[in-house]
């Protein structure tokens, strides 16, 4: 009984053929060394002795030959599989895996950093970021202080999400959120508000700040005034109060589940929404939000189309494409919904 067949290597080639191993892989990646020139007749007798043999190439081998591994790393500042976040990074996951699998690129998840404060950190004594020709990084809030270092040190990376400079362009693919926001509020002025408040944090994280850019930039081409509510440690009870005390007939929701948590206590006291209360969502549940029936007005972001654009940036960069820092804002998708109607008239 015989064993299993031996592999054959390139350097079974090389005696074959009369011609030095480097000569074989040169033959192999198509291309001379620059130096080198390979007679038309040594290249046709390497390429019969690979056919004849059925010699296949080491994947790792044509890689390195390469100068690049082919290896994209994929960096998430906070986890991106468990059940208390839904299902908000799937859709950013499906489009860098559909877009790494086009380019003939493997993906490297990067989960063996240490958390600190909740959060991991890229640079540490075990630090793997190298093993990948660059990173994909995502996450709400990147940390600065790294973000930084990643710019100086001129490691091939992109963020999923606008960032503000560190030390310099951050490269990154975003959702264009003041566009976005500023036409759900128009659409709302064009029901006939003009009582709209902006509900959640804006400011902090970039995609924040942004969306509180773009409800600030159509108010101000309206003449009307700003009024923003922070949802931070208030019950949607409290919240729904002081919208009604002052006034407000359109809510514009930073957090969907803060919309849909209103919603829910403006029904139970019998109130219509839209037409007590016009309540509009700017973008997906990024957490677990209540069952509703409700289908809010506003827009959905990009989130596949964001993964896939940010390996196409990645792998330019990593190829030495142009100078600088790619910088790229991909449209929101507007979402006509339930949640906005004309306001009742007053009592």
């Amino acid at each position: 009984m015989t064993g299993p067949r031996r592999r054959v290597t390139q350097q079974d080639i090389a005696r074959m053929t009369g011609v030095s191993q480097a000569t074989v892989s040169l033959v192999l990646n198509g291309r001379d060394d620059g130096t080198v020139r390979i007679a038309p007749e040594t290249r046709e007798r390497v390429l019969h002795a690979i056919r004849t043999t059925g010699y296949v190439a080491d994947p790792v081998a044509r890689r390195l030959a390469a100068r690049h591994n082919r290896i994209l790393g994929v960096f998430t500042y906070e986890p991106v599989f468990p059940a208390g976040t839904g299902d908000f990074y799937h859709p950013f996951l499906v489009g860098i895996e559909e877009c790494a699998e086009r380019l003939g690129c493997d993906l490297l998840l990067l989960t063996s950093a240490p958390v600190a404060d909740g959060h991991r950190r890229i640079f540490h004594d075990d630090n793997r970021l190298r093993l990948a020709d660059g990173c994909v990084l995502l996450g709400r809030s990147l940390d600065r202080n790294e973000l930084a270092r990643l710019v100086a040190e001129g490691q091939p990376f992109v963020s999923v999400g606008r960032r503000d400079d560190a030390g310099g362009p951050v490269p990154y693919v975003g959702a264009d959120y003041p566009e976005a926001t500023s036409a759900v509020v128009r659409r709302a002025l064009d029901a006939g508000h003009t009582a709209l408040a902006y509900l959640g944090q804006g400011a902090g994280p970039e995609s924040h700040a942004d969306r509180m850019t773009g409800f600030r930039a159509a108010l101000d081409a309206a003449g009307l005034p700003l009024t923003h509510e922070p949802t931070a440690d208030r019950s949607p009870a409290e919240l729904l109060d002081t919208l009604l005390a002052t006034g407000i007939t359109a809510a514009v929701v930073e957090e969907y589940a803060d919309g849909v948590a209103i919603a829910q206590v403006a029904r139970e006291r019998g109130l219509d929404v839209p037409r007590d209360l016009s309540i509009l969502a700017l973008g997906d549940p990024t957490r677990p939000a209540a069952a509703t029936d409700l289908d809010f007005t506003g827009f959905r972001i990009p989130r596949r189309e964001m993964g896939w654009q940010a390996v196409e940036v990645l792998t330019g960069l990593i190829e030495g494409g142009p100078e600088g820092a790619p910088q790229l804002l991909v449209p929101c998708q507007p979402v006509d919904g339930a949640t906005l109607a004309s306001p009742a008239a007053p009592k």
